[in-house]
């Protein structure tokens, strides 16, 4: 009995059509690493490594587009610093793989080649034991997730929020990426972290590796998908609504808005923290870069144009953009930024509710004739 309603809350999760599209969807994804692996380079059959590391990257920022529509779409948090986060995991999980190389770089030392050229003599003391990988991973949960937390903490507190939340969320991203671009605080500099070779003992471009890399990277998105709605689903989700539909009613009613607040804030820098960590084996760099307020900025743009307030939106919209930004910056690269400007134009103008909004729609309006 206990088996059958268990069975009966997931199938409740999502909609049959919804449901329908994922297990489509998922079944695809799995499908191309078996057709990387299976058939050799040349046949009609074959996917490409370049393709399996592609998908892989956007099933990342999928999650980061997932973990974004938590906040804004769910708690009306519209949060412009998310970029932190992400790269944060990706730095934990970076300095792993960088001292996983060994004495394989080029100057054949213990410390990885940025820190011999700056004349680093030891690790700095935050990255002493990262050459163990469960405590890496460790750091990529709790790293991004402290620092949202005491953010957020003082941040709500203070009932800091609407614009001049996402301004001073942005002001962070920024500040952060500053501190890494130096080169004596042993972030690597401009460079970041690069040249990985292995992961666990496996070598990290061998297409084995790749592709488990990128089933593991689907397994997380479906993951968080299904626990993100389940979250938004239940009573706690309800509050979150009540937080962004009307906080001082909710206040009026005996709730205290921070506390619920901060574990959503905490919760999405974690998922986005993990997205990092996953973006980094598979695309091989990580950098200050990542930090760009520009970066964030197109999570919220991912989020948009997919239909905010939906969770499967802002995958959409995260695989849409980036697919297009993939395309015209190889077709038209002077004009990508152009394009992504119209885009989100024509999304707050003409698709408020994004794609899956536009869908929704159109089936209305089906039904009705």
């Amino acid at each position: 009995m206990a088996t059958v309603m268990k069975m009966d809350a997931i199938r409740d999760l999502f909609s049959k059509p919804a449901w329908v599209g994922i297990l489509v969807c998922a079944a695809i994804a799995v499908l191309l690493p078996v057709l990387n692996l299976s058939f050799p380079s040349g046949h009609a059959l074959h996917v490409s490594g370049y393709t399996i590391a592609l998908v892989g990257k956007f099933m990342c920022y999928a999650l980061a587009a997932l973990a974004l529509d938590l906040v804004w779409g769910y708690t009306g948090i519209l949060s412009l610093g998310h970029g932190v986060f992400f790269a944060l995991g990706a730095y934990a999980h970076g300095m792993y793989l960088m001292r996983a190389i060994g004495r394989e770089g080029v100057y054949q030392s213990d410390l990885p080649d940025f820190m011999v050229f700056l004349d680093w003599k030891t690790y700095p003391w935050y990255w002493s034991m990262t050459d163990s990988f469960l405590y890496c991973m460790a750091l990529v949960v709790l790293v991004p997730g402290v620092l949202a937390f005491v953010f957020g903490f003082f941040a709500f507190r203070s009932r800091i929020k609407g614009v001049y939340f996402s301004i001073i969320t942005q002001a962070m991203t920024f500040a952060f990426m500053l501190l890494f671009f130096r080169n004596n605080t042993g972030f690597g500099g401009n460079n970041g972290f690069t040249d990985f070779k292995r992961i666990l003992g496996y070598a990290i471009t061998a297409p084995a590796t790749k592709a488990a890399l990128y089933l593991i990277t689907l397994l997380f998105l479906l993951a968080s998908l299904f626990f993100c709605r389940w979250v938004v689903t239940s009573k706690l989700g309800r509050v979150l609504q009540a937080v962004r539909d009307s906080e001082s009613r909710l206040m009026f009613i005996g709730y205290d808005p921070l506390w619920f607040k901060l574990f959503v804030w905490t919760l999405s820098a974690v998922l986005c923290g993990v997205a990092g960590a996953l973006y980094v084996p598979q695309v091989g760099i990580i950098n200050p870069s990542e930090m760009s307020p520009g970066n964030s900025i197109e999570m919220v743009i991912w989020a948009a144009v997919g239909g905010r307030g939906t969770l499967l939106g802002p995958i959409i919209g995260a695989f849409t953009v980036n697919g297009l930004k993939s395309w015209f910056t190889a077709a038209f690269p002077d004009l990508w930024l152009y394009a992504l400007g119209s885009l989100f134009i024509l999304v707050t103008l003409f698709m408020q509710r994004g794609v899956l909004g536009l869908a929704g729609k159109f089936k209305k309006q089906r039904e009705q004739v």
